[in-house]
């Protein structure tokens, strides 16, 4: 349960949220993606409630990969991404040639082009993650939310799904992602959203943002945080012995005013 929330996701930015297990994060992005409503407050999109919405409509303004999906028994990869393209088909204008190419590029772009004609049940889990990502990106929507995108990945795999985010952000597009690495979200994102306990306690751009405070205040780690020697960003160094602060349980007021400020298509 999330509480008390009033915040704005940067238009055309790569955001990142980030905290501990159990912490809000990915109930956040579900109430970003309208899956869950408020009890109290609004979610918005360029102003506009989400709930004025027509289902379509919002499919072709938001793209969500939860952290799990269930894929129809025996489809093929091709498939499953084209089913990306179903908020672009109306009764009088059905497959097209740019739907095919929007499917051609998600493919290409994630990497699984060659797994076309295989079926979705016989991939292993990074490959099935990426056929997923692929399916999101068929959809060509402006704002793109990722619920831990990276899970099943092996790092280099990782980080090409991180790459592939940032040049998503460099075309324009708004992209919100639960990521679990604080050093990969401090590299990659160019807003952070740190959570503990269902509330924010912070946000903002990472270099500014991430301190040995703030990691202590919201991992309860005790650590020191140097320049990553390449980029220049936050990197995370974790200090010999236990924790410092035990993670506590979230209690369960009324949540507050969640507005998100990302373009529609």
């Amino acid at each position: 349960m999330v509480h008390d929330l009033d915040v704005r996701v940067p238009d055309g930015g790569f955001t990142v949220i980030v905290g501990p297990n159990a912490c809000g994060k990915s109930t956040l992005l579900r109430a970003l993606a309208r899956l869950l409503r408020p009890t109290g407050g609004t979610v918005q999109l360029d102003g506009r409630d989400l709930e004025a919405f027509r289902a379509k409509e919002f499919a072709r303004a938001l793209a969500l990969l939860p952290q799990s999906v269930s894929a129809p028994e025996g489809i093929a990869v091709a498939d499953l991404v084209a089913r990306g393209r179903f908020p672009h088909q109306r009764l009088l204008r059905q497959w097209s040639i740019d739907d095919e190419s929007a499917v051609s590029r998600a493919m290409d772009a994630t990497g699984v082009s060659h797994l076309a004609d295989r079926r979705v049940d016989e991939l292993s889990g990074g490959q099935r993650q990426r056929v997923l990502l692929a399916m999101v990106l068929a959809q060509s929507t402006d704002l793109v939310l990722l619920d831990e995108p990276t899970t099943f990945l092996d790092v280099t795999h990782q980080i090409e799904v991180l790459e592939l985010c940032r040049d998503l952000h460099a075309e324009g597009r708004t992209v919100v992602a639960v990521l679990h690495d604080l050093d990969q979200a401090c590299r990659y994102a160019t807003h952070l959203i740190a959570m503990r306990d269902g509330r924010i306690v912070a946000e903002g751009a990472p270099r500014e943002l991430v301190t040995a405070e703030l990691v202590e205040e919201v991992f309860g780690l005790r650590a020191r945080v140097i320049p990553d020697p390449l980029t220049g960003t936050p990197l995370v160094v974790p200090l010999p012995g236990r924790s410092a602060i035990a993670p506590s349980s979230v209690d369960m007021p009324e949540p507050g005013t969640v507005r998100a400020g990302a373009r529609a298509a």
